[in-house]
């Protein structure tokens, strides 16, 4: 692990804003609130539309490989930039694979050495997913599942973007396997999230390929870049519902007055500013630090435990100030909310990181 003195810029470049630009409007062509939340209620975890969105990022924008070399069919730019493509997912709820196939999947693909598979998923030819439980720490499997003769078996629950991928990237023990979809069995659950919609992957004496051997390091950096681009996400779910409940207090009159005016009302905003300012600070470094390969454990953890805490906290006060209606089913509050609920457990809890950054540091528990 590097580390270095120079701090980076927090601020965003003139080309990392006109990436955010074309990628909000995409979204909004493809993905509006309101067909969003239409698609949760359909039994596909992956619809045409979704589909479409997904493609207009692969093929329109080209984001999907925007942190691969262009050798492999990159963009060769960095995760600074697929950090920004995170975090207007997350204003935009997308049920689209982007973390588990564009940032977990491909990271690890790379840092396994396996071209071909990274030159598949940044042409969209393929999507993956790494098949570990949503809900944990980013591990290699153990007892979940048996690797012996060339065939897998055993079960893996909760894991997440396997409804929607062609290959399955499977760490076992030392060595990651990939797996063809149609060798496994992968059984939708009932998820919290319904824009990313969790299974459980069943192997029985599935064929496998080995990918690398020795993969602990390569496991343990796309955990920390999950992590990371994981918070970017956060930081867009926590603005954009305060965006939302500012323009709706500002609209909303009881009692002859405007309810953004009363003062209670501005403390709990500005409460959920304060946390969006900390929390895109280190969104933001942390993003850098995927980019230079500097310090990214610690600031993985920070940000993982910072971001998760400030978008619980925008989107719970988004569905309480907007009063009844931010209960029904028919307003998107909930899916925020939701989304922000699934990602404080993704990858390893706030309080999970909270310990992990202590080890990093060398803080000695009390």
């Amino acid at each position: 692990m590097s580390t270095s003195t120079t701090v980076p810029s927090l601020l965003y470049s003139e080309d990392e804003g006109y990436l955010r630009d074309a990628v909000r409007a995409l979204l909004a062509g493809r993905t509006p609130l309101e067909t969003v939340l239409r698609r949760t209620d359909e039994a596909d975890a992956f619809t045409a539309d979704a589909q479409q969105a997904w493609r207009g990022l692969v093929d329109e924008l080209g984001v999907v490989g925007l942190a691969v070399p262009e050798e492999l069919g990159g963009a060769g730019a960095s995760w600074r930039e697929v950090a920004v493509v995170m975090e207007e997912l997350g204003r935009a709820v997308a049920d689209v694979p982007y973390l588990t196939s564009a940032v977990a999947a491909t990271s690890l693909a790379v840092q396994l050495g396996a071209d071909a598979l990274v030159c598949e998923l940044v042409s969209g030819e393929a999507i993956g997913t790494i098949v570990t439980p949503y809900g944990a720490p980013l591990r290699a499997l153990d007892a979940e599942v048996t690797y012996t003769d060339g065939k897998l078996s055993g079960t893996v629950r909760t894991v997440a973007g396997a409804l929607e991928a062609t290959v399955l990237l499977v760490p076992v023990g030392h060595q990651v396997l990939l797996v063809q979809r149609d060798q496994a069995t992968v059984e939708p659950v009932l998820s919290f999230d319904m824009t990313r919609r969790i299974s459980d992957v069943t192997f029985d004496q599935a064929t496998a390929a080995v990918l690398a051997d020795d993969t602990a390091e390569a496991l343990s950096w796309t955990a920390d870049i999950a992590c990371a681009l994981l918070a970017s996400e956060q930081l867009g779910i926590a603005e954009a519902t305060l965006e939302m409940t500012v323009e709706y207090l500002g609209q909303r009159r009881q009692f002859g007055r405007i309810i953004g005016s009363y003062q209670a009302l501005k403390h709990r905003l500005a409460d959920v500013w304060t946390e969006i300012a900390k929390a895109r600070a280190v969104a933001r470094y942390a993003a850098d630090c995927a980019a230079t390969g500097t310090d990214l454990p610690i600031a993985a953890s920070v940000a993982a435990s910072i971001c998760g805490d400030a978008a619980l906290l925008a989107t719970e006060e988004c569905v309480q100030l907007h009063g009844g209606i931010g209960f029904t089913w028919e307003h998107p509050a909930h899916l925020f909310l939701k989304r922000a609920r699934a990602d404080a457990l993704a990858y390893g809890t706030p309080t999970w990181h909270r310990t992990r950054l202590g080890g990093l540091v060398d803080l000695v528990a009390r």
